[in-house]
């Protein structure tokens, strides 16, 4: 069909004609210059220049205009009328920053349509603050309310995108922190200050999102349920897709975050804010380094490992140079600055209130020559003294705090540096900590579920136990969901973990400093800035590596050097780490490095290469073992054994290294009379105990295993009883199993010791309790009772009684090996709870049926043999001596003094080899109690004199009576004497 002439078309009045050239105007006033738009191109043809320059100021105009109206309507939407359902002005502006916000992978499509291209860069651009501020204050509001209660896998990235763009504009990120909720003053009832920054405030609500469950304030979509729910059905291909969707999106939001408080930081304007803000978050969650952290009160795990992250990645430009770095971090940071308290932590070796002392007094001395200074310079301008010192208060109470420097003096990377100390403390170790209670929870109740369910297949059903099994079903699968949830974001973020070894290592570089550096021995008096720093910062340390040392690959291509160092200086310094289990965690640390254990081929460079290792390693865990049995807490005596069982296992790998077992040789020379003879006597304290508790446990297990024997009998018992009986029987079992273990450790390591270091064994204060506890060991394994001691699976509890009766015998034999003198047979014999000859020998019919070393069977028989003949000779001297006087009596042993020593306080005489072997394992008189070492002993020479008189005295009586007997004159007895 044709065209109509021009004649044909319909007239347009002068109001569409104008109508017309508005809308053309408007559009091309909404385009800038350089996107391409047909109206400007015609606008650009006009050939009349006047025209053409009119149209581009009329252009230039619409835009101001519309813009201007844009924001005072943004700001002020009650200035014009509008329909009553109309939505807010800043609901449209953050539709349209959301939909150029969208990004084509996005899983959720634009809540809008995009506005025109350019206008929210000059609705932005060139607004002044006064005008802006007022819409951004309901545009954030707006923001945070978009991301609320949403996940890791919800929909937060276009609002995260748009932050990172508003940031960007210097009055929209002065607009934020200026915001009533950029730190929240609101209060909401039985809602803590630490919740309320996260539910509140503006960034919280970003923070808030997590992959970690938050019970109280969940976010959808569930991640437990949407990604682990049944996971031990799942493919693992399906959990490993699941575990990198989450760290992808969660590194995508540490980024975000990291940009938006990287902008603020940059920008002069808003960054005491931002440091403010996250001073607050700190202060107010103080909470979260409890036990028990109140959800209500403090805020989500979720949230402060988030801010974790996003401060190792602030810290990532000084961290990449430690070295040239660590000098800004300034100790006086600690006590000096007015964001975050640190002077109420636990500090490493330092009460609260040596803390405070030290600082005020610290203070004071600065105050004195502050004070003699201004006085000097008031005096020489002679002017009176009306001026106040800007750094010391020099108040009516006559003393001031430490000479705090201006908050500003302290650099950004020493800010930053303490700060991310705090938040990785309440946030990432606080959720590893969380993680490994979960990992515990799970185990236990999955043990539990798994012994119900045997009960219930074993015919011992009832409705009580169907209901247990359903509860513990339930448990175990949330338990599960929330163990894997932190796994995907934490354990599997390898990137994440080594960002936090890195920034331990600087911490760890920057302690060392305090002290002088890397060198031993460490100085004799403890630098109090070393002393006063909070213990959390080492312990965070030591926690992280035994988590990381445990994770597969985690350590790969990381140098571990400085953080041996660290331990070796440290593990055995008392006056320098007072808590005993800070430097118990740092044996768990190098006992995770043994090489057959971390499965990398480097450790075995730390420890057969460094120095300080090979000069001061065993000495020091020497030294550990035995500080450890006296830590102060109410649990010393159960802990101990947990600790003590690393380090047998750190020393029982280096007797492998020959340096290292040279070295061990010297320090049981040097120390043999000293830390050493600690080392061995609680070595043996813990061998008997843990044996004679293992065999005990076993016998009772086997009176358990006898009733379930009896099937009839068994089952005609109440379900509740049955029940109870084979709880009682798992947690014995358990026990029996972790004690023989550490028992087996025990006598194996006398085994390997004894055989080159017997000596400390033959000493008069340790032969009589050697001889005693390896005779002990032989009456349970081949006195008569041993068949008793046959259980179903020995294996199942760790219980080899063929191993350990070889090596009972071994250390007999290493011991007379090294007894040049002769006086362990005698010992053995003397024991009269154990003893007898029979024992002997039936020991070495043993052993030659299970197959044990002929050499070491016979020169055991020949022990034996020496054994048997001390005994009768001791008798004979028992008999020579007749009646002895009481006062030549040991007060304990009851046995004839050879060297009587008088305790100082209680003034008992009592024999030094007896007195010695109890002091080895309490500095106390055991009369009174008062404090008690062996260099305080007082020899009564007197007293020895006296028995050596009688000891010859009845020597004599005996020969002059057995002369009698044979018929010899006095005479020829004297000259036989």
């Amino acid at each position: 069909m044709a065209s109509p002439s021009p004649a044909a078309r319909p007239q347009r009045t002068a109001d569409e004609v104008e109508d017309i050239i508005t809308r053309k105007i408007l559009l091309v006033s909404l385009t800038p210059p350089s996107t391409p738009n047909p109206a400007a191109r015609k606008i650009s043809t006009i050939r009349d220049a006047a025209l053409r320059a009119r149209l581009a100021a009329s252009i230039a105009h619409l835009r101001g205009l519309i813009l201007s109206y844009a924001r005072i309507v943004a700001g002020n939407p009650d200035t014009f009328p509008s329909p009553h359902n109309a939505p807010h002005p800043a609901a449209e502006l953050l539709v349209f920053l959301l939909a150029e916000a969208a990004d084509p992978l996005d899983p959720t499509p634009a809540p809008g349509a995009p506005p025109p291209p350019g206008f929210l860069d000059e609705f932005f651009a060139n607004a002044d603050y006064e005008t802006v501020e007022p819409a951004m204050g309901e545009l954030y509001d707006r923001l945070r309310q978009s991301v609320e209660k949403v996940s890791a896998l919800g929909d937060f990235q276009k609002p995260l995108r748009v932050l990172r763009r508003l940031v960007g504009i210097p009055n929209c990120a002065k607009a934020l922190v200026n915001h009533p909720r950029w730190i929240p003053k609101n209060q909401i009832m039985l809602i803590g200050e630490g919740r309320i920054m996260e539910i509140s405030s503006v960034l919280g609500a970003f923070f808030h999102v997590s992959a970690i469950p938050d019970r109280e304030f969940a976010s959808k979509p569930d991640i437990g349920q949407h990604c682990f729910s049944e996971a031990s059905s799942r493919r693992p291909a399906d959990l490993m897709s699941s575990f990198t969707t989450i760290k992808s999106v969660m590194n995508n939001l540490y980024d975000g975050l990291k940009d938006v408080l990287l902008a603020l930081l940059k920008n002069m304007d808003t960054r005491e804010k931002v440091l403010e803000f996250i001073a607050e978050v700190i202060n107010k969650n103080a909470g979260r380094s409890r036990m028990q952290v109140d959800p209500l009160k403090s805020a989500s795990s979720g949230m402060f490992v988030n801010l974790s992250a996003v401060m190792l990645r602030l810290c990532e430009p000084f961290l990449d140079r430690m070295e040239s770095k660590k000098d800004k971090i300034d100790v006086n940071y600690l006590f000096c600055n007015d964001r975050i308290d640190f002077k109420n932590l636990t500090a490493i070796n330092a009460s609260s209130e040596e803390v405070s002392s030290w600082i005020e007094n610290r203070g004071y001395e600065h105050a004195e020559d502050s004070a003699s200074g201004e006085a000097r310079f008031v005096e020489s301008q002679e002017a009176t003294s009306s001026g106040n010192n800007s750094t010391v208060s020099l108040s009516s109470k006559g003393r001031s705090l430490v000479n705090c420097s201006k908050k500003e003096n302290f650099s950004f990377i020493c800010e930053c540096f303490f700060m991310t100390a705090r938040v990785l403390n309440l946030g990432l170790m606080k959720a590893l900590s969380d993680f490994k209670h979960i990992a515990q929870d799970l185990a236990r109740c999955q043990d539990d579920l798994d012994s119900n369910r045997a009960m219930r297949d074993q015919g011992g059903g009832s409705a009580q136990l169907d209901q247990d099994i359903k509860r513990l079903e339930k448990i175990v699968e949330i338990l599960s969901q929330d163990k894997l949830c932190y796994e995907a974001q934490i354990i599997r973020d390898g990137a994440f973990l080594q960002r936090a070894l890195s920034f331990y290592r600087l911490m760890i570089l920057w302690s060392v400093d305090l002290v002088g550096g890397f060198k031993m021995p460490l100085p004799s008096q403890c630098p109090k800035e070393f002393a006063c720093i909070p213990e959390h910062f080492l312990d965070d340390a030591m926690d992280l590596l035994v988590l990381t040392s445990r994770i597969p690959k985690a350590l790969e291509s990381f140098a571990l050097d400085d953080f041996l160092n660290f331990i070796i200086m440290f593990m055995a310094g008392t006056s320098y780490i007072k808590n005993p289990y800070l430097r118990a965690k740092m044996v768990e640390v190098l006992n995770c490095w043994m090489p057959q254990r971390s499965g990398l081929s480097s450790t075995a460079s730390l420890f057969e290469g460094h120095q300080l290792c090979l000069d001061y390693l065993v000495k020091n865990l020497l030294k550990l073992y035995v500080d450890i049995e006296f830590t102060g807490s109410h649990t010393q005596f159960f802990d101990k054994f947990n600790i003590r069982h690393n380090i047998a296992e750190l020393l029982e790998y280096l007797w492998d290294v020959p340096s290292h077992r040279n070295a061990w040789r010297r320090i049981a020379k040097e120390e043999e009379k000293g830390v050493y003879l600690n080392f061995l006597n609680f070595l043996i304290n813990d061998s008997i105990y843990l044996l004679d508790e293992s065999l005990n446990k076993i016998l009772e297990l086997k009176e358990i295993e006898a009733e379930m024997v009896n099937v009839v009998e068994w089952e005609s018992r109440p379900p509740q009883e049955r029940e109870e009986r084979l709880r009682v029987f798992h947690q014995w079992e358990n026990i029996v199993r972790f004690d023989m273990k550490l028992a087996n450790e025990d006598v194996g390591m006398l085994a390997f010791t004894s055989e080159q270091i017997p000596a400390p064994f033959l000493l008069p204060e340790m032969v009589e309790r050697v001889a005693s506890m390896l005779n002990y060991f032989l009456l349970q394994l081949a006195g008569p009772q041993r068949k008793s001691l046959t259980v179903k699976d020995p294996e199942k509890y760790e219980f080899k009684p063929k191993q350990l009766l070889k090596q009972i015998a071994t250390i007999y034999v290493h011991i007379t090996r090294g007894d040049k003198e002769g006086i362990f047979p005698a010992a053995i014999s003397k024991d009269g709870r154990s003893y007898n000859e029979q024992l002997f020998a039936s020991a070495a019919n043993i052993l030659w049926k299970i197959g044990g070393d002929p050499q070491i069977i016979q020169e055991f028989m020949q022990l034996a043999s020496k054994s048997k003949t001390a005994a009768s000779e001791a008798m004979d001297a028992e008999a020579m001596l007749g009646d002895i006087p009481d006062e030549f009596l040991d007060p304990i042993q009851y046995t004839l003094m050879k060297d009587p020593v008088i305790l100082p306080s209680s003034r008992v005489t009592i024999d030094r080899p007896v007195i010695v072997r109890h002091l080895l394992s309490d500095s106390t008189d055991p009369f009174n109690r008062s404090h008690l070492t062996q260099d305080m002993l007082i020899p009564d020479t007197e007293l020895k004199s006296r028995i050596e008189e009688f000891i010859r005295s009845q020597r004599s009586k005996k020969r002059t009576a057995a002369d009698s007997e044979m018929g010899e004159p006095d005479g020829a007895a004297d000259m036989a004497d």
